[in-house]
């Protein structure tokens, strides 16, 4: 039996709202018990981790996380986003199905989770293909798929066009009660658009893209969840006028939930001056005004979960001209660091901030995890609030290192990551 103790530790597990000072066991990969300080015993032959003060949580589950493996390997593997992961507090993934092939096929669902199973520190959670090849023209194979072990199905950053496609998708759906995970952008409207429509765009020469593109689609699928009971999720919702249509299906008690990312809480439109391509997304960045709506989602509980978004590119994808460059950064690293920030500026507590990034995201994939009960698996996070550290691109975990936050400074570092009980992840000496 192995055995290890959290000592001198801020315990926070905000699926069962305990915040408190104290101790915690784990025996054979699984949190055996709690204690308060000055608990006297300790197993004999127990590895101690002196926490000197820090926060141990649950393991963050990131429900948005592209790799390149399969077919992209030159962007990122398995193995470099499994240590960017790790280095983030990161202990679940749940992995867009935009590789090549798309996971539109049972044997690639079950050999993305056989693969996370092997690193033996991160649980990989692939999501199947919505339509085959992700190509929006025909469904995929929902059924076979779920049966395989896809948590939810999506095409990723390419939104579901027809209204009777994606009817039957979420119709289609509902018999397995899965989850259907809409990139909610109108296509017509964004066109071949690179920014948000506006004074910026305008002044920089780049196709606009109008918010409205995000809320009318928004506007659509919940009708279309309305009508066919579907359980529809929206990615990254970036918008004021989108939340509030989302906002108001879940007062009207409608199976519609939402994620949204850090660039969408942390960054404004403003960070694409000088065509900084590090800074184009699909969604593009908005407004300060829709900033802070996104921010007020958050602290009001509109918006369920917080994913990283994570999109590694080589350098050459974004060496280009802004509008033919690629979009998305990379995400997992300076998920907790920027997700934090909003607990320092306090628009969050503590404890929903974390919330956010754990038993809420796993929730929402149906899976255990995210977690401090006794009984569940040890995937840990260990990390000091208060202590900064600088982002360089270059010298993050993982071979991506397209980061729309290059050299800003964050607080709150990841200390040790363990996964069922053992420990992938410690941070160098400050």
């Amino acid at each position: 039996m192995t055995t290890v103790v959290f000592e001198n530790v801020r315990l926070i597990d905000p699926a069962s709202g305990m915040d408190q000072p104290g101790r915690l066991l784990v025996q054979d990969g699984r949190i055996a018990g709690t204690d308060k300080p000055g608990a006297e015993g300790r197993p004999e032959g127990a590895t101690l981790i002196d926490g000197q003060g820090a926060v141990l949580c649950p393991g963050l589950v990131d429900m948005r996380v592209e790799i390149g493996e399969p077919g992209y390997e030159y962007r990122e593997t398995i193995a470099s986003a499994t240590r960017a992961a790790s280095a983030g507090g990161i202990t679940t993934i749940a992995v867009l199905p935009t590789c090549k092939p798309a996971i539109d096929n049972p044997a690639l669902v079950r050999m993305l989770r056989t693969r996370g199973e092997e690193t033996g520190a991160v649980t990989i959670l692939p999501y199947g293909a919505l339509t085959k090849g992700c190509e929006g023209k025909e469904l995929a194979e929902i059924g076979l798929l779920h049966e395989a072990g896809a948590v939810a199905f999506t095409d990723g950053n390419r939104a579901i066009d027809p209204s009777r496609l994606m009817r039957l998708a979420l119709a289609y759906a509902s018999g397995f009660k899965a989850m259907v995970v809409q990139h909610p952008e109108d296509p017509s409207l964004a066109g071949s658009g690179c920014a948000t429509s506006g004074a910026l765009a305008t002044r920089l020469g780049l196709a606009g893209i109008p918010t409205a593109a995000e809320s009318i689609m928004i506007a659509r699928d919940i009708r279309l969840a309305e009508l066919t009971g579907g359980r529809l999720h929206f990615a990254h919702v970036s918008t004021g006028e989108g939340l509030e249509l989302i906002r108001q299906a879940k007062a009207r008690g409608l199976n519609v939930t939402c994620d949204t990312a850090p660039p969408y809480f942390d960054l404004n439109e403003n960070a694409i001056g000088d065509f900084r391509t590090y800074a184009k997304f699909s969604p593009p960045l908005r407004s300060e005004e829709d900033r802070l709506a996104v921010c007020a989602g958050l602290a009001d509980g509109t918006i369920d979960a917080i994913a990283s978004d994570h999109h590694p590119r080589d350098a050459d994808d974004k060496r280009l001209p802004f509008a033919q460059a690629a979009t998305g950064g990379t995400g997992m690293v300076t998920l907790l660091g920027v997700t934090l920030a909003r607990v320092h500026d306090g628009t969050l507590s503590l404890p929903q901030a974390l919330g956010l990034l754990t038993y809420r995201p796993a929730a929402l994939l149906g899976v255990e995890a995210g977690t401090l009960d006794v009984g569940s698996m040890a995937d840990l996070c260990l990390f000091a609030p208060e202590q900064s550290w600088l982002v360089t691109a270059g010298k993050l975990p993982g071979r991506a290192q397209n980061t729309p936050f290059d050299h800003r400074p964050l607080e709150g570092r990841v200390l040790g990551t363990w996964k069922a009980g053992h420990r992938v992840y410690e941070a160098d000496a400050a």
